[in-house]
């Protein structure tokens, strides 16, 4: 049993996920820590943020997961667009299965459908939950590249990685009025300015945002056929093209005759910012004790540029030129 204060009572009898536990829970505190944006800590593990359950989800998968040729990973860092492409892509796999019009994104929330990879590793206390599900596996993850095991981003693996980041002056807005939906009413609510100041300094869950980007760049520079980049502005502008582009990449692109049909219109429409935040399901204010947030806490306005109705000339120049400097050179910027 799983007793470390860090860490939920997780009972496994596996031996190899005690010895894991145990590393975890060894490791721990021994890490640079911070405060984080509701009541957690955060930890720096292997370069960046992140709280003790998701550093111990990184564990398990890098000690247990086994991997198949036909997984597929939906990447993100947080508040960068995670519902709306586990919506996407759980529908481009899944179109030949379900109706538009009684299709299980209309009862359920993106996170019921696509799990969350470091989460549901725990489930169990092994890998058996993970292991039963069919192929093609289809998991998120806000996990940055460089900490998953090479049996999963070396070219041989079949393992793909749809990725999708967004402006970080957006991010940094959508994660403030997250944050500040997860703390308790007795706690002060998180000050703008206090989130801008760690999120620069790159403390802020699975950050610094930059290098998480970086990570996931490069290695759809260097292996294209493995991880698929794009960015929520793109999306977007060009929504059709950019559902195109994801068929493509996981190898089930439009037919002639699905093209025809409209179907990559039906999934646009389906999978719009508008349509899933106006469902029933995602409308719910319901929380449960393992989630502190409702579904409705997921959407809030899903606008490219709400940063200008936030943040001061100044955090804007500073937010800029971070960027600037973290991205120089690679061929890739926000503007």
């Amino acid at each position: 049993m799983e007793t470390s204060k860090f860490f939920p009572i997780v009972e496994t009898q596996d031996e190899g996920y005690q010895k894991t536990f145990k590393n975890c829970a060894e490791l721990v505190p021994t890490l640079p820590r911070s405060k984080g944006w509701w009541l957690d800590e955060l930890f720096q593990y292997q370069g960046f943020w992140m709280s003790s359950f998701p550093i111990r989800g990184s564990m398990l998968i890098n000690d247990h997961f086994k991997t198949r040729p036909t997984d597929i990973i939906v990447a993100t860092s947080p508040k960068c667009g995670t519902t709306w492409l586990r919506a996407l892509v759980f529908s481009i796999i899944n179109r030949h299965s379900f109706d538009f019009n009684d299709h299980p994104l209309r009862k359920l929330n993106p996170q019921e459908l696509v799990l969350l990879f470091e989460g549901h590793i725990h489930k169990d206390g092994s890998t058996s939950f993970l292991d039963e599900l069919p192929s093609p596996r289809l998991l998120s993850t806000h996990i940055p590249y460089s900490l998953f095991p090479k049996r999963m981003t070396d070219d041989t693996s079949g393992c793909r990685f749809v990725y999708i980041c967004r402006d970080p002056k957006d991010v940094l807005v959508s994660k403030w009025h997250f944050s500040n939906k997860l703390r308790p009413k007795e706690v002060p609510p998180l000050s703008l300015e206090e989130a801008f100041d760690l999120f620069c300094k790159g403390v802020s869950h699975y950050g610094p945002f930059w290098d998480h980007v970086l990570g996931y760049w490069k290695a759809s520079v260097e292996s294209p056929k493995k991880v698929l980049f794009l960015t929520y502005e793109d999306v977007k502008k060009e929504p059709l093209g950019c559902v195109r582009k994801v068929a493509e990449f996981l190898g089930v692109p439009f037919s002639p005759e699905e093209e025809n049909k409209k179907t990559v219109e039906e999934i646009v429409k389906l999978c719009s910012f508008e349509s899933l935040s106006n469902l029933d399901v995602n409308r719910s204010v319901a929380k449960r004790s393992e989630r502190p947030v409702s579904n409705s806490d997921f959407f809030r306005k899903g606008e490219v540029g709400d940063w200008v109705n936030h943040l001061s000339p100044e955090m804007v120049e500073k937010m800029n030129q971070i960027t600037e400097q973290k991205l120089q050179g690679i061929g890739f910027n926000f503007h």
